[in-house]
């Protein structure tokens, strides 16, 4: 099943909802959103969970919106602003320029509030305990990045990646090369392989549909 999560709802909120609803005990997702972005989440149920780990490698697409000028502690509009630096003379050409390198295979350091585990914790857990922890870099992959809109401070990319590639962490990476810092604004992932965000299903009507 192909849900378009909420924006507040963790991963987990969403099948603990929907494993509530149901009745079915054995539930789980293909791969997580953060909590403040939206889009497909695609769930599975009772003997459907072994299709996870398969559903996990098909390609995501994404639009995002970042936010020149600043870095925040989380990469993203929930976190704490640590930088900020003027962003008036960055151009289209230069953010293309800049993303240009990211077209390809490449080694990316995940977020340091991620569910990425190190040493058998959670890289956001060490993170909310003030511990300075930084994961092994590790290879994704982005076919396509492309700047749908340009009106600084926003910018909106389209990102088709595999994989393991936090988009948080290309807003990062991108802003720092620019010298003015970048975060993600919002972000909803559009596509997981062939499941579209127009086909995913909305939460509340898959409620309503229940408690009928």
């Amino acid at each position: 099943m192909a849900i378009n999560k909420p924006e507040a709802w963790t991963s987990f909120d969403v099948v603990n909802r929907l494993r509530r609803l149901t009745g079915i005990r054995k539930v789980g997702h293909a791969g997580t959103l953060d909590p403040f972005a939206t889009g497909v989440l695609l769930v599975c149920f009772a003997g459907a969970t072994k299709e996870v780990d398969r559903l996990m490698e098909l390609d995501k697409e994404y639009a995002a919106v970042i936010d020149l000028g600043k870095q925040t502690d989380t990469d993203d509009v929930t976190g704490k602003v640590i930088r900020e630096r003027p962003y008036d003379d960055v151009t289209r050409d230069a953010v293309e320029e800049k993303l240009a390198s990211y077209r390809g295979e490449f080694y990316q350091t995940p977020p340091a509030f991620s569910a990425v585990k190190l040493k058998g914790q959670r890289l956001y857990k060490l993170a909310r305990r003030g511990e300075a922890v930084e994961a092994p870099p590790r290879r994704v992959r982005i076919y396509e990045l492309d700047i749908e809109a340009f009106s600084p401070p926003e910018v909106v990319l389209r990102i088709v990646c595999s994989r393991g590639t936090y988009i948080r962490a290309l807003a990062r990476d991108v802003g720092l090369e620019l010298g003015c810092g970048a975060f993600v604004r919002r972000l909803c992932r559009t596509r997981v392989g062939p499941y579209r965000i127009e086909q995913a299903l909305q939460l509340a009507d898959v409620e309503r549909d229940f408690c009928r």
